[in-house]
């Protein structure tokens, strides 16, 4: 007997086995080890990223076999789906990088096409890199079947060997590589590192892209209170996913709420709050319209700003702080934040989650902050949080920057411009640029690069090197949720768009002022040199891709809106042809 109550309406997968004419579909699903009571039941999708892609997707269909005990001890009968998942770690600094972004569309589209295809009546969800989630939420919302999402957990710190090591991770790793560059560490020390700095599965430990859109996912009421904190391989992973399924099961037997009731312009100023409080990763300001994009709610970069302007740092979190995934949970999990921004007004309160219950009544129970991990937001690290969209000349739809942890938010300097990834890498590589230089990498943006590729590799050579807080970098492509010093990505309209940032050539004076009275990025040019150097350049028609690049780029809108690929939110009937 189901402990989720009697349904309230036929289930949409009733079209797929009821009658005459569905006596071959039973037949599949008889196949599947299905008897007549588990095919009258709902049925529901649980999609997953799990396999051997990164240490971030390793246990997560582990994950998912204890969310398929809980949907049917809830009366649910659920089907595994997994999908398609692309390792940052593994794609960063080579062409394989055009991939990752495209894979957030891949990993909605699929959820998209299994649950629409195959009529289930609910998704739970489970990813851990940096698109899995987003991804995955955006399926959720457009498909707006009864939905839940967990975040499948971090991984652990490494520790530096002795009695008092300190706690690495894979950023580590990456700025010893730049000191190796520069002299200042061994390749001994290289390897040691490599081999120490990620001992479990889980995504990495800071507040990345994976972990900032894990608390996301609870700020928008997609996930349980404090299930995005819990470490990939702990233990307490087991329930946390029965009870969810649970949680989801409840709402599909009794028509709980949908995705688009949750997904409210509401719920998406609650999540960039949260990425705000936490020093959280840039690419949330990409992901976040692309959400709302799904839900039909018209969010782009300067919503996000607007909420990023208002929100304080209460997270003391790296890369711009000291703490890591680990000790949030040890403090009671992201609800700590939550409640913490909701009693001073920086949260909507009344926001619906997928439990059918407010955010303010999930969060009531919430530790409070120890302030040391979290900070009262009356004590805060700094009154208007931890990342900033700058705007100006250079950039007229808005470039983005993490300031959290910045030791200058102003900068003037010459442009020292690159027309790929591989051409500024290798420069950096070999120290060809100087203290003040503004180090500009165009041609990376969704259409131009195609693929929006990710820029941790040289931001990490940058700090090992020593010069992470002597230049500034500026690009349209990304930067990893991972990055820290002065590097503003996201710079629109990309060069392929005809963007300022096309005219740009060495030695042009840019001036940055990421002061929140300021937040500017202008080059020391005229409009009319401007619109002059944009007429007489040299437009390349480009590499022919073909496949899925090919597609992408003629489908993919600007990175304010959240480089989505369709044109947005349709209702979907249970019986459309």
């Amino acid at each position: 007997m189901s402990d989720a109550g009697s349904p309230r309406k036929p289930f949409r997968s009733a079209i797929i086995r009821d009658g005459v004419i569905r006596a071959t579909t039973r037949s599949f699903l008889h196949a599947l080890g299905q008897d007549d009571e588990d095919i009258a039941r709902p049925h529901v999708g649980v999609f997953h990223t799990g396999g051997e892609m990164s240490p971030c997707n390793l246990n997560l269909r582990e994950q998912a076999q204890h969310a398929k005990t809980g949907i049917y001890a809830g009366g649910g009968t659920p089907h595994e789906c997994p999908v398609v998942s692309v390792s940052d770690g593994l794609t960063m600094a080579h062409s394989g990088m055009r991939f990752s972004l495209i894979s957030r569309e891949l990993i909605a589209d699929s959820v998209e096409a299994s649950t629409r295809g195959h009529q289930w009546d609910g998704i739970f969800g489970i990813g851990a890199c940096d698109k899995n989630l987003p991804g995955l939420m955006m399926g959720m919302v457009r498909c707006n079947v009864p939905s839940v999402f967990v975040h499948g957990g971090s991984a652990l710190p490494g520790q530096t060997p002795g009695p008092d090591g300190r706690d690495i991770n894979v950023v580590d790793t990456y700025e010893t590589i730049g000191k190796v560059l520069a002299g200042d560490a061994t390749a001994q020390d290289l390897e040691a590192m490599s081999r120490a700095c990620l001992p479990t599965a889980g995504a990495c430990a800071g507040q990345f892209t994976a972990n900032t859109m894990g608390m996301v996912s609870e700020a928008l009421g997609l996930a349980p209170i404090g299930s995005s904190m819990v470490p990939a391989v702990f233990s307490e992973r087991a329930p946390l996913m029965r009870r969810a399924a649970k949680a989801l099961m409840r709402a599909v037997m009794n028509d709980g709420p949908l995705p688009r009731d949750i997904v409210t312009r509401k719920a998406l100023e609650n999540a960039c709050a949260v990425v705000s409080a936490t020093g959280g990763s840039t690419n949330a300001a990409l992901h976040l319209p692309a959400i709302a994009h799904e839900a039909g709610v018209k969010f782009h970069l300067d919503d996000v700003a607007e909420v990023f302007a208002r929100t304080p740092l209460v997270a003391d979190l790296r890369p711009g702080g000291q703490y890591l995934a680990r000790d949030v949970y040890y403090i009671g999990g992201a609800g700590v934040i939550l409640r913490t921004l909701l009693e001073q007004g920086f949260l909507h309160g009344d926001a619906m989650t997928f439990t059918g219950r407010t955010l303010a009544e999930e969060v009531a129970d919430a530790a409070v902050p120890d302030g040391r991990v979290v900070r009262k937001a009356g004590d805060a690290i700094s009154r208007d949080g931890g990342l900033a969209v700058l705007k100006g000349n250079l950039c007229p739809d808005g470039a983005l920057l993490k300031t959290a942890g910045l030791k200058t938010l102003v900068h003037r300097g010459p442009a020292r411009v690159f027309d790929s990834e591989e051409e500024a890498q290798t420069a950096v590589q070999n120290r060809r640029y100087e203290a003040g230089d503004v180090i500009v990498i165009r041609n990376e943006g969704p259409k131009g690069s195609p693929g929006m590729r990710e820029m941790l590799g040289i931001t990490a050579l940058l700090y090992g090197q020593g010069m992470g807080d002597k230049v500034a970098l500026l690009t349209d492509g990304r930067f990893s949720g991972a990055t820290r010093g002065l590097c503003i990505g996201y710079a629109g309209p990309e060069a392929a768009d005809g963007g300022p940032i096309a005219a740009l050539a060495d030695g042009d004076l840019i001036a940055i002022d990421a002061r929140p009275e300021a937040r500017s990025i202008t080059v020391e040019l005229t409009d009319g040199e401007i619109a002059a150097r944009l007429a007489k350049r040299q437009v390349n028609a480009g590499v022919r891709h073909g496949g899925l690049l090919e597609k992408y780029a003629h489908t993919v809108r600007p990175a304010h809106q959240g480089a989505v690929t369709h044109s947005g939110a349709v209702t979907w009937l249970r019986d459309e042809s």
